[in-house]
């Protein structure tokens, strides 16, 4: 089970494999960690070879696998998760991943056309929550081995030395959004297992100096903090099978007053390359609290006030 996480695909207490058993009664099947070892019947193996396949890769789509899944697998019906149309993944409870808006739609239909996508939008609006639903969907479909999400560490109001720890520790909280991204999509466990294996990186866009990057979709987040060299040094980075999505929100600039926002620029500089969508999000496509956007507006309208 290369793929499907066993603490889901056994089930509690091991109700799944309980199942299995009752199922296939003229074989023995024993089951420890990621192995599965069965003997028994040859024309009732062949049966469970083929269905143990369908079982694990349901399990690793949908993150679930419940006594009526596998009813329904081994009979050889549709179960009523096949039905559910526009999901990019489906969460570690099952439910499917959606996109929420008609930019959001948008960023999905652009990312399968393009190898690299801006998308600028407010706080709120899903531009980091679907690109790295899209960026799990690539690789659990085996288009890619790798996903890699990277933000660059500037201050939002907080000095970096000011945070306790070890510069590890500093950074942390500057990637915790990714982190709570992934544990949405992937059972903690095989996430953890995924990043110590580096199939999934989650670094500061320093670590991506030097390094060329295949076979991956690369996610920068809050890209508008970025200088001029440091984007054209990540956008540079990319490599052969890969997807790169940039995202940011220009009206969220941590830099000094004195520095221009390298992505900004990009966007000025890239608009008319080929093979690069830009994806321009609004309040609309806010899908926090409802409060949220009434706040994004109440402060765009005081920003415009101003500057009268």
């Amino acid at each position: 089970m290369e793929e499907a996480d066993p603490a889901i695909f056994y089930g509690v207490g091991n109700a799944n494999m309980q199942m299995l058993k009752a199922l296939f009664p003229k074989l023995r099947i024993v089951a420890r960690g990621n192995v599965i070892k069965v003997m028994g019947d040859e024309e009732e193996l062949a049966a469970f070879d083929e269905n143990i396949d369908k079982l694990q890769r349901h399990c690793a789509r949908y993150n679930s696998l419940t006594e009526e899944d596998i009813l329904h697998i081994i009979k050889g019906e549709r179960t009523g998760r096949d039905g559910i149309k526009g999901a990019i993944v489906f969460s570690v409870t099952g439910n499917p991943i959606t996109a929420r808006s008609e930019n959001q739609q948008r960023l999905v239909e652009a990312f399968e056309t393009n190898d690299m996508v801006f998308v600028i939008g407010p706080a709120g609006s899903g531009k980091t929550y679907t690109s790295i639903a899209l960026a799990v969907r690539a690789m659990k479909n085996k288009e890619v081995r790798r996903i890699i999400l990277c933000r660059p560490a500037v201050e939002a109001g907080e000095k970096l030395g000011f945070l306790p720890g070890d510069m590890r520790d500093k950074i942390d909280p500057y990637l915790q959004p990714l982190y709570d991204a992934l544990e949405d999509m992937i059972p903690r466990q095989k996430l953890q297992e995924m990043m110590e294996q580096n199939i999934i990186q989650i670094a500061p866009l320093a670590f991506m100096r030097g390094r060329t990057l295949n076979d991956a979709v690369v996610i920068m987040d809050e890209a508008q903090n970025t200088t001029p060299a440091q984007i054209k040094m990540f956008l540079t980075r990319m490599g052969m099978n890969t997807k790169m999505i940039i995202t940011g929100d220009m009206t969220q600039i941590d830099l000094p007053a004195s520095q221009r926002s390298g992505l900004r620029e990009a966007l000025d500089i890239l608009r008319n390359v080929e093979g690069i969508a830009r994806i321009e999000m609004t309040q609309k496509d806010i899908v926090r609290h409802r409060l949220v956007t009434r706040i994004v507006n109440a402060y765009d309208a005081y920003k415009a006030q101003e500057t009268l």
